[in-house]
């Protein structure tokens, strides 16, 4: 360790400047997920995109960027963090740009893969080097916190954004907006950003990277597809695959000389318990998150930039609660205030469990804020025991796997939650005996489906449909807020007992693997 590392040396203005400076990558990349929202009909209209093509316009970002973390974690502890930070910048504004004038929806398709490349680079180096610039685990607990917020504000700014931008300009704006932020970046990083690397020495284990690709990206795939399609046979053929692959890729870790991840680290309880505490809240505020947008939308009747600028304001808490936790957990033990996040995460599916067609948009917001403030409470402190819970020199290689399990809750959320609410909504649903087959078929599909169908009815018929449409919906979220009640007092119960008492300190680092720190670093 450097001697920084072992005296816990206090960061200073320098230190604090750059965490604005990694700002900046992590907010363009958590925008990116969410910033199409608004985009993809003006871009179906300019480039004929059909909607399997669409679909992968959508989700090919996030597939790449799942499958690669892992790797470019590994890649970054070995080749350099900064300068793998400075090459997925350039993959980044390179790739927004061609994104921005793509001709073709293949064109536009290939540019979001290599979006999703540069990503899953960006991401583990921005958490992996808040190790190496905060030394101290209080500032360190602060910036990390400050690091989940903007991640967070990111995914909720994209919509809000996309929004603005198109009422200006082409659809082209919401990836261009990129690129000068690439270009600070590249300006930046070498001013204020440590170069950090392990002194690992053999060669790259490319078969290990194959490995993980091959293990995540059927996993991914299967999960969200179960969750639009409900339970078929190819997505379950290519989960076990995922898992068979992901079972393989462990035993390699096992024997190679250079693992992309050091399995010992699991054993840390602070380091384990954290990874599936972060699995489970995003599991929940993405699985929110669905049913928050439609009823703000196809409930309530808003506009789509409307609906965005409202789903922002749950978001005003995560300023506060992410450094309240910090200061929390400085105070007590780690293990209670991480319970305590669950338990006002579950009073916010409390609250959402008495929302009803004509209920107050304040309840909405105030169940949505709870839920918003207890898991940000939550992930900023199990992306500190993460980072902490491992050597510096195996910062990268954590940071991935945190992300990872963040993709892997994700589309759990949508899958488990969103399923759930759909069989709700559909036991729930009584039509006129009047209305068409096809319409009646349709209505059944979910909320958007019933208004679609609307649409081609006559007015007193489409209003009847709806008002039952809208009353299941409500129902439906009732219930599945019962249930994302009751996982997280389940997990909060569960960490608080499975976590007291421990400490994320790292593991003995041995001479082999130690730091090579760059000495025209931040100190």
């Amino acid at each position: 360790m450097s001697t920084a590392e072992l005296t816990g040396a206090k960061a200073g203005r320098k230190e604090w400047i750059a965490l604005g400076v990694l700002a900046l990558p992590l907010l363009l990349v958590s925008m990116d997920v969410s910033v199409l929202y608004f985009a993809v009909p003006y871009i179906a209209a300019d480039l004929g995109v059909s909607a399997t093509q669409q679909l992968w316009i959508f989700d090919i970002y996030g597939f790449v960027l799942a499958g690669l973390l892992i790797t470019m974690g590994s890649l970054g502890d070995r080749i350099g963090r900064r300068r793998l930070l400075i090459f997925g910048a350039i993959a980044f504004g390179l790739a927004s740009v061609a994104a921005a004038y793509a001709q073709t929806p293949e064109q536009l398709i290939a540019a979001r893969a290599v979006l999703g490349i540069g990503g899953a680079t960006l991401m583990p180096s921005t958490l992996a080097l808040i190790r190496n610039l905060f030394h101290d685990p209080v500032q360190r607990q602060k910036a990390i916190a400050f690091w989940s917020a903007v991640m967070l504000g990111g995914i909720s700014l994209g919509p809000v954004l996309s929004g603005v931008l198109l009422e200006h300009f082409w659809w082209g704006s919401v990836f261009l907006i990129n690129t000068p932020a690439m270009l600070l970046l590249l300006v930046l990083a070498p001013l204020l950003l440590p170069e950090f690397k392990t002194a690992t020495t053999g060669r790259f284990d490319l078969f290990s990277s194959v490995l993980s690709l091959a293990a995540v990206l059927p996993v991914i795939w299967g999960i969200k597809e179960m969750a639009a399609h409900g339970v078929e046979t190819l997505p379950i053929v290519s989960i076990v695959a995922g898992l068979v692959v992901g079972y393989a890729f462990l035993r390699r870790q096992r024997t190679a000389e250079h693992p992309m991840i050091e399995l010992a680290m699991f054993r840390n309880r602070a380091f384990s318990g954290a990874l599936v505490a972060n699995t489970i809240g995003m599991l929940a505020l993405v699985g929110n998150a669905v049913f928050m947008t439609q009823y703000l939308q196809l409930v309530l009747g808003m506009g789509p930039l409307e609906a965005a600028l409202w789903s922002l304001a749950p978001s005003l808490v995560i300023g506060a609660a992410a450094p309240l936790g910090a200061a929390m957990a400085r105070k007590i033990d780690r293990a209670f205030v991480l319970g305590l996040g669950f338990v006002i995460a579950a009073g916010g599916f409390g609250v959402l469990t008495q929302m009803h067609v004509d209920s107050s948009l304040a309840v909405l917001l105030v169940g949505a804020g709870l839920l918003a403030a207890g898991l940000v409470m939550v992930m900023s402190l199990v992306t500190e025991a993460v980072v902490g819970a491992v050597a510096p020199e195996r910062a990268g290689s954590a940071s991935a796997l945190m992300e990872t399990c963040s993709e892997f809750g994700g589309a759990l959320g949508i899958a488990v939650l969103g399923s759930i609410g759909t069989a709700a909504y559909r036991a729930d649903l009584t039509l006129p005996p009047n209305i068409p087959a096809v319409a009646a078929t349709t209505a059944h599909e979910g909320l958007s489906g019933a208004a679609a169908a609307a649409a081609q009815l006559p007015a007193d018929l489409a209003a009847t449909v709806l008002t039952a449409a809208r009353h299941s919906f409500s129902h439906s979220m009732n219930l599945t807020s019962v249930v994302g009640a009751l996982l997280l007092l389940t997990t909060a119960i569960t960490v608080t007992l499975t976590l007291r008492g421990t400490t994320p300190q790292p593991h003995t680092t041995s001479p082999a693997d130690s730091p090579e720190l760059d000495t025209t670093s931040t100190r």
